[in-house]
């Protein structure tokens, strides 16, 4: 004789699913199995858990994708929410229909196999690992059932993956600057400058706007306010301006109503750049590599024929620390999230902030023992035109005298 169907069981392809409200709780998951007598004791036993929980007190069971769909609807302010939802997304079909106690390092392991023989990299493994380790620890930290007991007993060590071609910094040597920048197509070349004596964020260099400066009549000069909204740790950026900084500003003026970096498009009108890291980026790379060799004297590191936009923050910080600057005063000059900075601060601060950024035009501009530790290598010759495929363009002589 057949078994029986209970009610909540519904068969979906070839595997019984449970789909059934008790005392409140929804039960939505996959039994796992296609045998309805196996899928009927499994519906039975979920039954009495939530009976269990109703009635004495026990922890409520829930899913993971219950827990991850709480965690999208709580952090809609994040902004790199839609991150963490392609995230959840792709380990949703290994995990998100096990109970939360069920997810661990060793549940975790056919995604991570799964993700390696499709050729992702264990840097984008490792992300979307941190997003479940997030979740877990909410749930057993913070987030209660109705009986005020934790989601989850504790929090499983779920171990990130090693990474054998991390990609490490690479600060560019003065040398280096001057060959990489030479080989920049105007606006590129006046953003990678300004983003090497700030220590900006690629978004922000591409998204600075006018209405973010702010003039401090006291010291001559001005300083760009970037909104807490508008910044990667969610803290309002202040960032001062250097000689060679203000110069690449002063040059940008009157050429756009709202973005300080544009670029002058098919229409002949000037548009914000949405990105540094383009093809004229990777062409400008290429062709600083081909003549690494007969400028420099050496062969061509990998980490330069690689160089990315955001090791010109590394530059920075780099030839702040080789200039004597602080580690407090580093952390508030590149931007990073610190207990020590404030929200505001006085034209003595800023004062204070400028001559400490006003180091690294000074490195610039002399030979600095400090940075000759980074690599070795000869004075390279550059021409004093920044250019590159698609056009060249003379920058002005404040300019011109922080590049060459």
């Amino acid at each position: 004789m057949a078994h029986s169907k209970p009610p909540g069981l519904t068969l979906r392809g070839a595997v019984w699913h449970i789909d059934k409200d008790i005392f409140g709780t929804r039960i939505c998951e996959s039994t796992g199995t296609r045998d309805l007598k196996k899928a009927a004791l499994i519906l039975a036993r979920r039954i009495e858990e939530i009976r269990a929980s109703h009635f004495f007190g026990v922890r409520t069971p829930r899913i993971f994708r219950e827990a991850a769909t709480r965690f999208l609807e709580e952090n809609q302010h994040k902004r790199s929410l839609d991150r963490d939802a392609r995230a959840l997304s792709a380990v949703d079909p290994y995990i998100g229909e096990l109970q939360l106690q069920r997810v661990h390092g060793g549940t975790m392991q056919p995604y991570i196999q799964d993700r390696a023989k499709a050729g992702v990299s264990p840097g984008t493994v490792n992300r979307d690992l941190a997003v479940v380790r997030r979740i877990l620890n909410l749930c057993a930290r913070l987030w209660r059932d109705e009986s005020d007991r934790p989601w989850l007993e504790t929090a499983p060590l779920i171990q990130m993956q090693r990474h054998p071609n991390k990609r490490h910094p690479y600060p560019l040597s003065m040398e280096e600057q001057r060959l990489l920048f030479s080989e920049l197509s105007g606006h590129l070349a006046r953003m990678a400058l300004f983003k090497v004596n700030t220590g900006t964020r690629e978004h922000e260099v591409c998204g600075l706007r006018w209405e973010w400066e702010v003039r401090i009549p006291e010291l001559e000069t001005s300083v760009f306010v970037i909104p807490a909204d508008h910044v990667k740790n969610g803290a309002t950026r202040y960032v001062v301006l250097n000689r060679t900084a203000k110069a690449v500003i002063d040059a940008c003026r009157g050429e756009h109503a709202t973005f300080v970096f544009t670029t002058e498009g098919r229409d002949g009108r000037r548009h914000p750049q949405a990105r540094m890291n383009n093809s004229g980026w990777k062409a400008g790379r290429r062709r600083a590599a081909a003549r690494y060799q007969e400028e420099l004297g050496q062969t061509c590191p990998e980490g330069f024929r690689r160089i990315r936009v955001h090791d010109l923050k590394h530059t920075f910080g780099y030839r702040l620390r080789a200039a004597g600057v602080s580690f407090e005063d580093r952390k508030t000059l590149l931007g990073h999230k610190a207990a020590h900075v404030t929200t505001h601060y006085s034209a003595a601060d800023i004062e204070t902030l400028i001559a400490l950024a006003e180091k690294v035009s000074d490195l610039a501009s002399r030979k600095s023992p400090a940075l000759s530790i980074v690599r070795a290598g000869g004075a390279a010759q550059v021409p004093e035109i920044i250019g590159g495929k698609g056009g060249t363009r003379t920058l002005d002589p404040g300019i011109m005298s922080a590049v060459l």
